[in-house]
């Protein structure tokens, strides 16, 4: 089997968690396919000012259309709203941590504590470095005084450009911590790392997820040794993704952890809302129910 993967050291260890998997569970042989996606070519490119969505998957997709590959593995979180429509996701596996990581300069002296993260007043404004609206929406109502700049680059080269204070002044940026798990990264030299809570900052759409895609016709070749909670979850995430459109420009996030959704969006700020057995079974109905209660839906 050969699989499509993006060429970074993150995309790279997640192929090789869904290799390990079809090894294992239906004793395949499998190869890796390396792939330079548009959003890896255009490394200066703004993601909020291009639009981010596709911009790292339509190469895998295309290589599986052409035959040139078996199956896609994507970072879920990556996915547009829709998806090519002669590709689906046969499943994910098992979901990583999908909370997302505040990483600091150690000076900056961030409060590590129980409760929303802050700077300390006398060190004035913070400087954080983020390419996703999600996220800035979310650290300005952490911290109603930073400033905000992007920063682009793998994991190793965020967290070097970072700890060396070649973040253009950026004293911190927050990552996903399943990347950084999958990486073997838990310390870095001069900077410090604090998980945020859910109430915090709500995860994007699938964090902590990885995708597997194939050809229609092939899916259900798959299905059976991937994760069925991960799929129930993301399902209901990406109900929510597809009712808004939402892409890059968007500040919103949507999490489905066990019975509770947390959500996030630039017009309503966070909210959680209780989710029931049906309503987990019925992601669209709900996504279309609980924005209309919120007017996100025209």
């Amino acid at each position: 089997m050969i699989l499509a993967t993006r060429k970074s050291p993150l995309a790279l260890a997640q192929a090789e968690l869904v290799a390990s998997r079809l090894r294992e569970k239906l004793g395949a042989s499998v190869e890796l396919l390396p792939m330079t996606t548009t959003g890896d070519r255009q490394a200066q490119w703004s993601l909020e000012k291009q639009g981010g969505k596709g911009l790292f998957t339509t190469e895998l997709e295309q290589a599986v259309i052409d035959g040139e590959a078996d199956l896609a593995v994507h970072s879920t979180k990556d996915l547009p709203g829709h998806t090519s429509p002669q590709l689906i996701i046969a499943g994910y596996l098992p979901r990583a941590d999908p909370r997302d990581v505040l990483v600091f300069r150690s000076e900056a002296k961030l409060s590590c504590g129980q409760g929303p993260a802050r700077p300390r007043q006398a060190n004035g404004p913070l400087a954080l470095a983020t390419s996703s609206p999600r996220r800035r929406g979310q650290l300005a109502l952490l911290f109603p005084d930073a400033t905000f700049c992007e920063i682009r680059g793998n994991v190793e080269t965020r967290l070097s450009k970072l700890a060396e204070n070649q973040a253009g002044g950026a004293e911190g940026t927050v990552l996903a911590a399943a990347g950084l798990a999958r990486l073997g990264i838990a310390i870095w030299p001069g900077l410090e790392f604090r998980p945020l809570a859910f109430t915090e900052m709500v995860p994007a759409v699938g964090q902590g997820a990885i995708a597997v895609q194939t050809r229609i016709e092939d899916a259900a070749h798959y299905a059976p040794i991937l994760d069925p909670g991960t799929a129930c979850a993301v399902r209901v995430e990406r109900a929510f993704q597809a009712a808004l459109g939402g892409g890059c420009h968007t500040a919103f996030a949507a999490h489905a952890a066990g019975d509770t959704l947390h959500l996030f969006h630039e017009k309503t700020g966070l909210r959680r809302f209780p989710l029931s057995e049906a309503e987990v079974h019925a992601p669209a109905d709900t996504a279309k129910r609980i924005l209309n209660t919120l007017g996100l839906l025209s």
